[in-house]
């Protein structure tokens, strides 16, 4: 009997860890004004997300080790020459203190959006980054208006709803 009750706590846990854990990844709105900050690009120019006032903002927290963040890059890509000219730019955040590793994976896999080192992780921080990868999108007034973490085929598209969704406003 004691076995049995202890079984089914042990599944009400686990279930409850999963739920949790679903909804960490899963997309939320949020707002209040954006963190600022100044990182460098891998060539050593320096960016800062205050340029990009007035423009919708999507920022995009990776690592060369996360697979996941592979696999989305290539259609964060495509998004970001798709949403440009309406007034949208893409700052990738990588967050590995290894930059050789974040130069030899973009020469593999190029990509248009600008790209920013954050090795102490200190932008990560800023934004509550628990989970790579994690991407957030700033409004034209430098609010952040939406919250992802994690990355599975589709939420893409959650991006883009999002994109066009602020463009417009």
């Amino acid at each position: 009997m004691k076995d049995s009750a202890a079984t089914k706590l042990k599944s009400l846990v686990l279930a409850a860890l999963v739920a949790a854990s679903g909804a960490a990844t899963a997309g939320s709105s949020a707002q209040g004004p954006a963190p600022q900050f100044t990182l460098s690009t891998p060539s050593g120019q320096k960016d800062s997300l205050g340029q990009y006032k007035g423009q919708v903002v999507m920022l995009n927290f990776w690592a060369t080790w996360c697979g996941p963040c592979q696999q989305e890059m290539p259609l964060l890509d495509q998004m970001y020459k798709q949403y440009a000219p309406a007034g949208f730019t893409l700052l990738g955040i990588n967050v590995d203190t290894d930059e050789a590793a974040v130069t030899k994976l973009l020469a593999r896999k190029p990509v248009s959006f600008t790209v920013l080192l954050d090795p102490k992780n200190r932008v990560a921080s800023e934004y509550h980054v628990e989970e790579m990868p994690s991407t957030v999108i700033i409004d034209r007034q430098g609010n952040v208006r939406y919250v992802h973490r994690g990355y599975k085929p589709g939420d893409e598209n959650q991006y883009q709803d999002r994109i066009r969704q602020l463009i417009q406003e």
